[in-house]
């Protein structure tokens, strides 16, 4: 991968994700409240949007896991297990963290009722996801530019380990943040008095209370993974720098629309979304470089 590229795009795709996040938090550190009041307003199509509209950047767990499985399969028979065994991380990742934070949607369109309904309703769910997911591994396998096995290793090992560390980080923070949600301080006598800007932290305080997990956003984190994206066409069949940016230009609406999501449900504040997606934006893009400058230098 060319040095001057950061996440499969030149450098200046990253300066100007990065300059535009920095304003969002800018802006939103004086006018977080007055933005949400405008534009809060819960509705039906923001509620789908915001429960599955995540998946397409969760494809991006099983594709990577495909990647590491072309990858390693060309280095030779010994590595032929490692690379079915992390085939079936990736896949497994993407319905883990998708039956974890949004498996109760699926389970109520099911109708199933804990201690009520039947397991297999339960189970039934968790197939859901495992079935969304299960055309995305044979998909990337059969795209994948194998004449380079080292770059799609870097790029596969990437996104896995940059996903993992990016929601761990973001469900630490919202901890040590503890920040009221628009939605709870709406349901408050006077929302202004109890509002907090996002440095103003309270470490611990939230506990298991969903209410004042404000900061970040959890559903930006997993949804910025989608700038992740021109690494996965550039480790395609027949890539190119114009496909590499048309992934980027989807990336960026991809993330902006999710932006919008979570301050129109009430659920975030600008610089909710902001940092979280600041945050994973730096993770994914140190860590692809740090793999991908590693197979550069042999």
């Amino acid at each position: 991968m060319n040095k001057r590229t950061i996440l499969g795009v030149p450098v200046v795709g990253f300066i100007g994700v990065v300059s535009a996040l920095t304003l969002g938090i800018v802006i939103g550190s004086f006018c977080d409240f007055q933005i949400s009041q405008a534009l809060g307003n819960v509705t039906s199509l923001g509620t789908l949007f915001a429960n599955y509209a995540f998946v397409l950047a969760y494809c991006l767990y099983p594709a990577g896991g495909a990647l590491l499985y072309v990858g390693l399969k060309k280095k030779g028979e010994s590595f032929r297990f490692l690379a079915r065994v992390l085939l079936v991380v990736g896949w497994f990742m993407a319905v883990y963290y998708s039956n974890s934070y949004f498996g109760s949607k699926v389970r109520d369109l099911f109708g199933y009722v804990p201690g009520e309904s039947s397991a297999l309703i339960s189970a039934a769910s968790w197939l859901f996801w495992a079935v969304i997911y299960s055309w995305v591994p044979p998909m990337v396998v059969h795209l994948a530019d194998d004449a380079d096995p080292d770059r799609l290793i870097a790029v596969g090992a990437a996104i896995l380990v940059a996903g993992f560390a990016g929601d761990c980080l973001n469900q630490w923070l919202k901890q040590v943040a503890s920040r009221p949600r628009y939605k709870y301080l709406i349901t408050l006598e006077d929302p202004r008095s109890a509002f907090r800007n996002w440095w103003q932290m309270i470490p611990y305080l939230a506990g298991n209370n969903d209410s004042f997990k404000s900061w970040p956003s959890g559903h930006m984190s997993m949804a910025t993974m989608i700038f992740s994206l021109p690494m996965l066409t550039g480790a395609l069949k027949n890539s190119s720098a114009k496909k590499n940016w048309i992934a980027f230009g989807i990336a960026c609406v991809y993330v902006l629309a999710y932006m919008y999501n979570r301050i129109h449900m009430t659920n975030h504040f600008l610089t909710d979304t902001c940092w979280s997606a600041l945050i994973t934006y730096l993770t994914f893009a140190l860590v692809s470089t740090a793999f991908c400058r590693t197979i550069e230098k042999k």
